[in-house]
Formats: C-alpha cells, sequence, structure tokens
C-alpha cells in the first residue's frame, strides 16, 4: 500500500510531526520488502549488470550488525503474494510500466531504479546466515506488522506512507531517516542509532486536533494502491477543499492539505462519509461507499497474530486456511522457503515476469524459461477444489490455462499459459513431499533436460547452477558465446575462494593463491563501474541465464530441495561477469587468470567440462568459422564428415595459439557433434 506525496508532505513539517529517537534496547519490527529496496537503491551499489550480490548481501549484513550492536532485536515482516481479491491488479500494472521505462533508462546509460531479479531471495538468505527472524505473509504485510508491533509496543521501520495512517503504539520510523551507519554512544557503553519517530498525536493536533479514525478515509479519498477511483475526482472538485497554508510540491500537496483540513471538520468517519456522498451521482453513492467502506477496512487490525509465528513456529492465516491448501505449502511459505511467485500461480492462477536491464528490442529474457515455469504450473494445477471458483474468474474457462504479465517491447502483456499436464504421482500437491528424494530430483533434471551423472563431480552448492546453465545453454535463442559461459563459470569460484581463504586448515600458499585470484576478481569489479559502456546483447544473455536459475530455484523448492540451494551471496556479480566477459574477448586467458590458484583451476575444469557437452559446438569455433560451418553442414555427409575433422585441427591450433581454455572440448568436438543429434 501507500498514499503518493504523503511522506514527503510529512517530511517538509518535520519538526512539528517527527520526534528524535536514540534506538537501542528494544524489539523493532521491519517492512522487510521496503528495507531491500531501500538497501539496494541508496547504497552506491551498480543496477546496470543484472546485481552485484555479494556487495549487496554484504550490506544487507552491516546493517543487521549495527542492529546488534546497540541491542535491538529486528523481527523482518515480508510481504507475501497478491491479494485473493487482485484489487492491486491496476497498480501492479502502473509499477510495472514504470519499472519498464526505469530498466530500459539504465539500459542506455541513464538514471533509474531497478531492483535485480533474485535480490529477495539473497536478502531472506542474508537473514537465514545471520539467524535474523522473518516471516513471509500470505499477502501484503502491512496489517500484519502493524498488529505484531502494536502487542509487542515497539516501533516499525518502513518507507511506506501508509504506517502514517495506522495507529501504531510506539511509532513509525522511516527509513530514509533512519542513520544505521553513524552508530552514537552514550556516556562511552551504550550504543544507539539515531532516528526519527513519526507522531501520528502531533499530526492530527496539527489538523485541528481532527479524530485519528477520519485517517483511514482520507487515505481513500487521496487515493492509494488498493482503490483509485475516477469518480472521486467528482467530489474533490466540487468540495471546496480549505488549503490552509501553500505548499512547495505541487497539486499533490495541495490535495493532501485541503482534504486534512476538510476532514478535521467533522466528528468521525460516518459523518464525513456522508459529506463526501453528498457530492456525487445518487445512483453511484451506494456503489462507492462500499468500496470505500471495504478500503478503509486495510487499515485496521489484522486477524493474523504474527507473535505466534515468532514465538511457537505457528502461522495461520485465515485468507489462507479457507482456500484449502496443503499444510506443508503454508508452513512453506511463511517461511519463505517458497516464492510469492508460486502462491500467486496457485491462488489467481496469474504471474508477473519481471523486467531487467535488457535489451528491450529482443523478446524479454524470462521467455527462454518458460517450459521450467510451465513445469510449476502443471505441479500446481490441482491444488484445491477450492482455489477454482477463485482463479477462474481472471481467466478464460481453459483447465490448463495460466497468465503471466511480461515485456512486450516497453509495454506489459498478459498472455495465456498452458501448464503441462504431469503423471498421476506428481500431480497431487498435497502429496508432493511424499515423493522420494530421486524421484523429485529426475523430475528437476528431467524438466532442465540434464542427465544426472553430468554433476557427480560438482560441488553439491553449485549443482543447480551447473544444471540451470546446461538448460540455458541448450537454447539457441540465448546467442550464447564461449566468453559469456567462461565469465559465469569464473564467477561461480567466488564462493569457493571465500571459503579457502576463511579455511583454517589450508597451507598457505593454497591460501595465498586463493587471495590473489579474489583481489583480481575484485579489481574487474571494480574496472567494470568505473564508466564501461553496457554491452546490451552481453546483458541480455545474462537476464535469460538469471531467469533460468530463478525458475530453476523455484521448482527445486517446489520439490522440497531435491538438488541443496545454492549461496546466491557468492555465486552471481553482474560487475564481475560483464568485466571478464571484456577481458576475455580483449587478450586475457581463462588459463592465465586461474594459473595463480590451482584448486579453482581445478573446480573451473570440472564446471567447464558438466556444461561443455550442452553447448553447441558453434560457441568452441574461432570468429569467423560458425558461419562457415553451419554452410558445411548443409552439404552431403560424407563431405560434412570430411570438413568436420579439418575443423576439428584447425580449432584444436586456434585455442592453443590463443592459450584459451576450452582445448578439452574441440578435442572431442566431432564426437561431441554427434552425441548432441543423438539428444
Amino acid at each position: 500500500m501507500g498514499i503518493r506525496g504523503l511522506m514527503s508532505f510529512v517530511e517538509d513539517h518535520s519538526n512539528e510531526f517527527f520526534t528524535d529517537l536514540k534506538l537501542r534496547d528494544t524489539k523493532i519490527v521491519i517492512d522487510g520488502y521496503a528495507l531491500f529496496h531501500r538497501l539496494s537503491f541508496n547504497s552506491n551499489l551498480e543496477l546496470r549488470y543484472g546485481g552485484d550480490y555479494d556487495s549487496f548481501a554484504d550490506i544487507v549484513q552491516n546493517f543487521f550488525e549495527s542492529l546488534f550492536a546497540c541491542n535491538i532485536c529486528p523481527y523482518v515482516v515480508l510481504d507475501g503474494g497478491c491479494d485473493i481479491s487482485d484489487k492491486k491488479l491496476t497498480t501492479l500494472k502502473d509499477r510495472a510500466r514504470e519499472k519498464i521505462q526505469m530498466a530500459h533508462s539504465l539500459s542506455v546509460g541513464g538514471s533509474g531504479y531497478v531492483c535485480p531479479l533474485l535480490i529477495r531471495e539473497v536478502f531472506i538468505q542474508v537473514l537465514i546466515k545471520l539467524q535474523v527472524c522473518f516471516v513471509q505473509c500470505f499477502s501484503e504485510a502491512d496489517r500484519d506488522i502493524m498488529t505484531l508491533a502494536n502487542h509487542w509496543n515497539c516501533p516499525v521501520l518502513s518507507s511506506d506512507s501508509d504506517f502514517c495512517i495506522f495507529d501504531l503504539k510506539t511509532g513509525f520510523c522511516p527509513l530514509n531517516s533512519f542513520q544505521w551507519r553513524n552508530i552514537n554512544t552514550i556516556k562511552g557503553t551504550q550504543n544507539y542509532i539515531p532516528a526519527k519517530c513519526f507522531s501520528l498525536d502531533a499530526f492530527c493536533h496539527h489538523f485541528s486536533n481532527m479524530n485519528k479514525a477520519l485517517l483511514p478515509l482520507f487515505a481513500v479519498l487521496c487515493g492509494n494502491d488498493h482503490i483509485n477511483l475516477p469518480i472521486m475526482e467528482t467530489f474533490l472538485s466540487k468540495a471546496r477543499l480549505p488549503l490552509g497554508a501553500t505548499s512547495s510540491k505541487g497539486r499533490r500537496h495541495h490535495r493532501i492539505l485541503g482534504l486534512l483540513n476538510w476532514l478535521s471538520h467533522f466528528a468521525n468517519p460516518t459523518e464525513a462519509l456522508d459529506n463526501v456522498l453528498k457530492y456525487l451521482p445518487k445512483k453511484d453513492r451506494e456503489n462507492v461507499k462500499e468500496l470505500l467502506c471495504g478500503s478503509m477496512e486495510e487499515y485496521q487490525q489484522s486477524r493474523v497474530k504474527l507473535q505466534d509465528f515468532f514465538q511457537c513456529g505457528t502461522y495461520a492465516c485465515p485468507d489462507a486456511l479457507n482456500l484449502g491448501l496443503p499444510e506443508w505449502v503454508l508452513v512453506a511459505l511463511a517461511k519463505g522457503q517458497l516464492s510469492p511467485f508460486i502462491s500467486d500461480a496457485l491462488v489467481l492462477r496469474r504471474t508477473i515476469l519481471h523486467t531487467q536491464v535488457e535489451n528491450m528490442q529482443q523478446p524479454n529474457a524470462h521467455r527462454i524459461s518458460q517450459p521450467i515455469r510451465q513445469i510449476i504450473y502443471g505441479l500446481l494445477l490441482n491444488a484445491s477444489p477450492h482455489l477454482d471458483k477463485t482463479s477462474r474468474n481472471a481467466l478464460p474457462p481453459q483447465p490448463l490455462a495460466f497468465s503471466e504479465m511480461e515485456r512486450i517491447n516497453k509495454n506489459i502483456k498478459t498472455s495465456i499459459i498452458d501448464a503441462v499436464e504431469l503423471a498421476k504421482d506428481h500431480s497431487d500437491l498435497s502429496k508432493l513431499t511424499e515423493l522420494s528424494l530421486r524421484r523429485r530430483q529426475m523430475l528437476l533434471l528431467e524438466t532442465l533436460k540434464v542427465k544426472q551423472t553430468i554433476l557427480e563431480p560438482i560441488p553439491a552448492s553449485l549443482k543447480l547452477p551447473v544444471a540451470v546453465s546446461c538448460y540455458w545453454l541448450q537454447h539457441t535463442e540465448t546467442k550464447t558465446k564461449l566468453h559469456h559461459l567462461q565469465s559465469l563459470l569464473l564467477a561461480m569460484l567466488m564462493g569457493p575462494l571465500t571459503a579457502i581463504i576463511n579455511s583454517p586448515g589450508k597451507e598457505e600458499l593454497q591460501e595465498d593463491g586463493a587471495k590473489m585470484l579474489y583481489a583480481e576478481f575484485q579489481r574487474v569489479k571494480v574496472q567494470t563501474r568505473l564508466g564501461t559502456r553496457l554491452d546490451l546483447d552481453t546483458a541480455h544473455i545474462f537476464c535469460q541465464w538469471q531467469s533460468c536459475l530463478q525458475m530453476g530455484m523455484y521448482l527445486n523448492q517446489l520439490l522440497s530441495t531435491p538438488l541443496p540451494e545454492p549461496d546466491l551471496t557468492r555465486l552471481y556479480s553482474g560487475s564481475l561477469v560483464h568485466g571478464l566477459c571484456q577481458q576475455l574477448l580483449a587478450s586475457t586467458s581463462v588459463e592465465s587468470l586461474l594459473s595463480m590458484c590451482p584448486e579453482a583451476k581445478q573446480l573451473y575444469e570440472h564446471l567447464f567440462n558438466a556444461t561443455r557437452s550442452y553447448a553447441p559446438t558453434e560457441i568452441f569455433l574461432p570468429k569467423g568459422k560458425s558461419n562457415s560451418k553451419k554452410k558445411r553442414q548443409k552439404k552431403q555427409n560424407t563431405s560434412c564428415s570430411k570438413n568436420r575433422g579439418r575443423t576439428t585441427a584447425h580449432t584444436k591450433c586456434w585455442y592453443k595459439g590463443n592459450n584459451r581454455f576450452g582445448l578439452l572440448m574441440v578435442e572431442n568436438l566431432e564426437e561431441h557433434s554427434e552425441a548432441s543429434d543423438l539428444e
């Protein structure tokens, strides 16, 4: 939720509406969605290259360590899926369009704020690592946050202006004045974080001691994420709203000021609402009254008791329970083990595919992962008979149909996608966890079109990313080149390098080599950020890979992780991957990079060998040879066989001359080509 313009309005009156706090020795309820957006956009992170997840993870860790240093106990509450009523659909579409425009701006060197695709998953992984208590609500979290904070008599930390409307006992601390990087000390021993706390009493006092109960009506008249009735313009144009003092922020602040002054003349919401309806045509009054009253309910206490989840591990949401979903699904959603993407698909049969900083002239990057999503939808088809009445209202009467909100050029479109019908033992969601590990792993790998034997030499933490990379390589529309694959695999070494450096049992020589390679990777990252122009085609290719990884992770989670979940915080760094691409295209070779760390070199060989058999042979050919090879493949088989032999010999020499990793691949190029044809 959110009331546009209200946050900047109250901040313009900071001295009147806010009190200074020295925050320490307290619980605090944190709006998780607001926090990870704030940390992503206000920490000088690179947003063009698809996410520097390692840097973001470090910032999140620093944030919570600041809280711990002041004896502040955080409880993070995350939004879940869309509300079952789907009343925010118009707002979601508007925001999706805005995000496309900002992503386009970033892609051509402009400014903008677009969260990297996996930022939420990275955030949750850091919370788990730091043992920070968190919950993922079934739908929007604002009311649950307010109810929990009032139960515990502690403040709320957010940037959502709706918390200026909620009647919070201990107040609301805006994120933009929460100085967590500036810890102060009282008497040299007690740490605190300087913050500001919004005072609802001071706010109402400023407007002639208006009744707090009028504020929800103010919010819906102003227009929030849930309601924005065009007919309310009739009321606003006819009612003579007293402006009071002039505002410097234009029309929106004038409207806020006028509405608050007008409402302050009424004793209660009923009287005020009756006066609003007088300005509307009689035929519209009853319908508008119903809509306004329904939206005002969003500011009342929630029936969900999050304290029960944090104290006993039980999460009971009446809306979720009424849907008759399997118990294991509800538990996994509350623990963040399943994404809101899954609950949207379950409840609404509609999902949102978030735009990345990609090439807007190409089909959106999520197209490549559609077959994975179709398997996910197939697993969710028969979740509960209660859902049929709910979700079919939004879709044509097609039993397998799901809708996807996706980018088409620079706009959004809803596409209808059919789920894949699965075998009977996979079609009952309530019994999905009862399938053996082998069966669940088999379904995952069959979806990704990867053989299990390929993954045997791969460390457990990298099995899923490697499997996803194999899937990605098999799709020719990715237009992947050798240096793209090499850069991606090199970046996957960051986690193992960190483990070597931090392992006390490693020999000094091994540790020094790992430190040198780690330092080189950091240098590449920094160099990339210093004004390097974004290669749009490369960016699009890695956006496709991230989409495959995201959907691969969601399927893996839905199948109760038959493969270990990868540590995203050290798996992909956009600045590093793009920087390595540029270096490999110039003069640097993989072999020379890895020569300083034999352990990393050996692991890279395993990763490369696992992915090579799924890559099209063209990516291993020298420049200019790929097109000629395609032409040769059109000739007769005997001629093709001879040419293939000559190409192999020529390519082997080319790799030696260029000192590139990949020699192992081309030695078996002919054999691989035949195997690929069979597959």
